[in-house]
């Protein structure tokens, strides 16, 4: 009568793919309009001139140019493009 009861199923074997954040586009490369330039969860990078944030606060440009990331006060960063 020596026998092993039923292994039931487990609750682990579940993972999701990785969402591909973070910049893409780094400062002095060219860019064109509509280009994305950083995803991100929330407003880590702000928009600066010429650049556009769509509603999961993806970061793209408006016009073709050049990618500058600056400082925006003490703590916070932007990222602009300008054109050449």
């Amino acid at each position: 009568m020596a026998h092993k009861k039923a292994g039931g199923s487990t609750k682990n074997g579940r993972d999701s793919n990785g969402q591909r954040r973070g910049i893409k586009i780094y400062g002095g490369q060219k860019v064109n309009a509509g280009n994305i330039l950083v995803r991100q969860l929330g407003t880590r990078i702000y928009p600066g001139q010429n650049v556009g944030m769509g509603n999961d606060y993806t970061l793209f440009a408006k016009i073709e140019g050049k990618v500058s990331y600056e400082r925006l006060g003490r703590s916070r960063k932007k990222v602009s493009v300008y054109a050449e």
